[in-house]
């Protein structure tokens, strides 16, 4: 009895992932590779790798599962992602936005709340029979209190020490160690291509100096655990939730899952925003939920928010 190989595709703006298991669950390939560039079709970009993980490895790819960060209505349609990747083998794929696999990962199917904080942010909520999404409107209008939103304004922190308009903070230090004098830091940063993912990957170095006492980077971090909080609150609300009742926030994220500081302010943060919704930690991996977007069953609130097609 053969068994069918499943790709799924975490495809983010830092970095894009990808996994490929048989019928059992078992690994067979996994890879790191770079970050989807919204800039230009994201489809395109996928089937690429996708064929690039096929001609390597030497394996087929009978299933594929997309979870894509800043799904727009152009990269909306799994017939087109279908028929580039028909090559392979592929007989049936599965496209949703990154918020709902991330909130597969977070919860499986049980309901409450999800928060996927990487680069950017999406919080998606989902009752027994509504679904509602906050945020996730990149990094110039939106995704607050993510990667990006952190590093920006830990980067902006250390300009104001810099120019003595604000308070000595490490950052200043830390910001010259990783872009060299202060004055031209505009300039590589709006140089690079991958300018947004460079910005959001000072978050971890916020983080960090928070977490050592930095009182800068303490309230940068305080307030972007508040802005979750009221996020994931707001989207709870959206599907039926009433304060006071006990329910499941799950979230899924490097800023959120490797730093105990963040998970502490998240939580404090919720118990002021959304009384009665208690952190957890995350069912699984993002990869996990993407994994499983061709597994959710119709009558479920999340199904309708999943493209389907099939050869």
């Amino acid at each position: 009895m053969t068994t069918l190989n499943r790709l799924a595709v975490d495809g983010g703006q830092t970095g894009t992932r990808l996994r490929l298991t048989d019928g059992t669950g078992t690994v067979l390939v996994e890879q790191e590779l770079p970050g989807i560039l919204t800039d230009r079709p994201i489809l395109p970009q996928v089937a690429a790798y996708s064929t690039e993980l096929a001609a390597v490895s030497g394996h087929r790819i009978d299933e594929l599962a997309l979870g894509l960060s800043g799904l727009t209505p152009a990269a909306s349609r799994p017939e087109v992602l279908l028929a580039a990747v028909a090559p392979l083998g592929v007989r049936r794929v599965a496209l949703a936005h990154d918020s709902v696999s991330g909130y597969l990962a977070a919860n499986g199917l049980t309901t409450g709340a999800m928060l996927a904080v990487g680069t950017g942010v999406v919080i998606l909520a989902a009752s027994e029979t509504s679904v509602a999404k906050v945020d996730g409107w990149g990094y110039l209008v939106g995704d607050v209190g993510s990667g990006f939103w952190i590093g920006r304004a830990g980067l902006e922190a250390a300009m104001r020490a810099f120019d003595g308009r604000g308070e000595p903070t490490v950052l200043e230090a830390a910001a010259r160690d990783r872009f060299g004098a202060l004055d031209e830091l505009y300039m590589v940063i709006q140089g690079d291509e991958r300018r947004v993912s460079v910005v959001a990957s000072f978050c971890r170095t916020v983080i960090e100096a928070a977490t050592a006492g930095d009182g800068v980077s303490l309230r940068i971090v305080s307030a972007a655990a508040r802005e979750l909080a009221h996020s994931a609150a707001t989207a709870l609300r959206r599907t039926g939730w009433e304060p006071g009742s006990a329910t499941r926030v799950g979230a899924v994220g490097a800023p959120v899952t490797r730093s105990e500081l963040m998970r502490s302010e998240l939580a404090a943060g919720l118990t002021i925003e959304a009384p009665g919704a208690l952190l957890e930690p995350p069912l699984g991996e993002p990869i996990d939920g993407v994994g499983a977007l061709l597994d959710v069953p119709p009558t479920h609130a999340l199904h309708g928010s999943i493209l389907i097609a099939s050869a």
